[in-house]
């Protein structure tokens, strides 16, 4: 994996964001709280000193002589808002107070208070308002710095410090997602192996899947080098046989009646070949992707009577009796398909079957399945290859096939059909007592 790119740098620009975006909100979040928390100490202390000083009124209607003087500042007001006392101004000079905030508010309930910032000072005055028995409002007043100016002035400072929070966030979200992304990076370094996704079991479906699609693609990749092989191997035989009997008859090495046989040979050599390019081309369309498939609805039993017609001679010729056991049996499947599952299946019985022997057809619906079953008397199949014998080119018994005309993909060509249809292939086989091969179609299936 490249530094800075895909999914380290998709990580990191995450943890860059959330935590940039918690350091900015945290600092807004600070000043705030900071500035109500000034602002309320404030006002309570001026609430408890107006409460204080609203006891230390003489009985001229001024305040104590203690209470003048210090960093607050005391004012009377009148019930109409007239000054009648302020511990800083002329209260003879100063105009009506009726009009200002706090002290409507004290009119009004009981006690009232307000800020008022001057720019010029860049100072805040805090006013606290309280309302006498008597109807008038005592009023005190604090002078004290803008906490906002104060702020702006950290400015500075508070950006200093957030670039160096940002960096040690950058490094350590840098070291976080390396330690995150390497138990893929062991991973994807050994896809094979067991090294995978340590404490994070979140990702073991995840990783199973990658690890299966890996193993699927390597024996995928196996088996076409294996087919090709094959290929080569199978069509390399009857090109052989078709050539050397060729050039015999063309050397004028062979006459009259030996002629005959030797062209005789030749063609079956040739319908062999044809018979295998064919087949090679139908498990290559059946391996595509883009296979196009016409789904209708198919009676099974009169697929099998089609295919033990079409293989009646053949079966004669082997000296084996087809037998149809069919009843009505309604599947959604691609007829041509269903015509090369029944016919190969009948074939294959054929070819491995003994002399003498038979093979019964048979098709039946249950509820919710429709079951085409083939069942030989031939050589059987011994437990350790009955599950090859759907690999393309596998033949139990290779000179039979071989003399019989097989190609080795019947079944590999029964086992993409099935698969294509959603259908489940079971098997039962005994050597020297035959061989059942059962095809079960889900009746309510849909395919495309």
């Amino acid at each position: 994996m490249k530094e800075g790119t895909g999914v380290k740098k998709k990580i990191m620009a995450g943890f860059v964001a959330v935590n940039v975006t918690s350091i900015i909100a945290s600092v807004v979040l600070m000043a705030v709280l900071a500035i109500h928390v000034f602002e309320s100490r404030v006002f309570d202390d001026l609430s408890a000193y107006a409460h204080l000083a609203s006891g230390m009124i003489g009985e001229d209607g001024m305040p104590h002589e203690a209470l003048v003087g210090g960093s607050l500042r005391i004012t009377l007001i009148t019930p109409d808002g007239a000054v009648a006392y302020d511990s800083v101004a002329d209260s003879g000079a100063m105009g009506s107070h009726a009009s200002r905030p706090e002290v409507e508010a004290a009119l009004r309930d009981g006690e009232g208070r307000a800020t008022r910032r001057s720019a010029t000072m860049d100072k805040s005055t805090y006013y606290y308002a309280l309302r006498l028995e008597d109807g008038s409002v005592l009023r005190a007043a604090q002078v004290a710095s803008n906490i906002v100016s104060l702020y702006l002035r950290a400015v500075p400072l508070v950006l200093v410090m957030m670039a160096a929070m940002i960096l040690l966030c950058v490094a350590a979200s840098e070291a976080l997602t390396d330690r995150l992304i390497a138990p893929i990076r062991r991973m994807t370094a050994n896809l094979s192996g067991d090294s995978g996704a340590e404490g994070y079991p979140e990702l073991e479906p995840f990783i199973s899947r990658i690890r299966s699609q890996h193993e699927e693609i390597l024996r995928s990749a196996d088996m076409r080098v294996e087919f090709t092989a094959n290929v080569s191997h199978e069509l390399k035989t009857p090109l052989t046989s078709i050539s050397g009997y060729a050039e015999l008859i063309e050397s004028g090495m062979a006459e009259g009646e030996q002629a005959k046989r030797f062209a005789g040979d030749i063609r079956r050599s040739a319908s062999r070949l044809l018979t295998l390019i064919n087949d090679i081309i139908r498990l290559s369309q059946m391996d595509s992707s883009v296979l196009e498939m016409n789904p209708e609805t198919v009676d099974l039993a009169q697929i099998a009577e089609g295919a033990a017609e079409t293989l009646r001679e053949s079966a004669a010729r082997m000296q084996v009796t087809l037998e149809l056991d069919v009843r009505p049996a309604l599947v959604c499947a691609d007829r041509r398909m269903m015509e090369e599952l029944a016919y190969n299946l009948c074939d294959n019985a054929i070819r491995y079957n003994v002399r003498g022997g038979s093979v019964r057809i048979g098709v039946h619906a249950l509820r919710d399945q429709a079951i085409l079953c083939v069942q030989d008397t031939g050589i059987g199949i011994s437990k350790e290859y009955q599950e090859k014998i759907f690999e393309r080119f596998y033949r139990v018994d290779k000179s039979r096939s071989k003399a019989t005309g097989g190609t080795g993909l019947g079944l590999a060509i029964v086992k993409h059909i099935a698969a294509r249809h959603h259908a489940q292939i079971r098997l039962e086989s005994e050597p020297g007592v035959g061989t059942t091969i059962r095809v079960l179609f889900d009746r309510h299936a849909e395919i495309r």
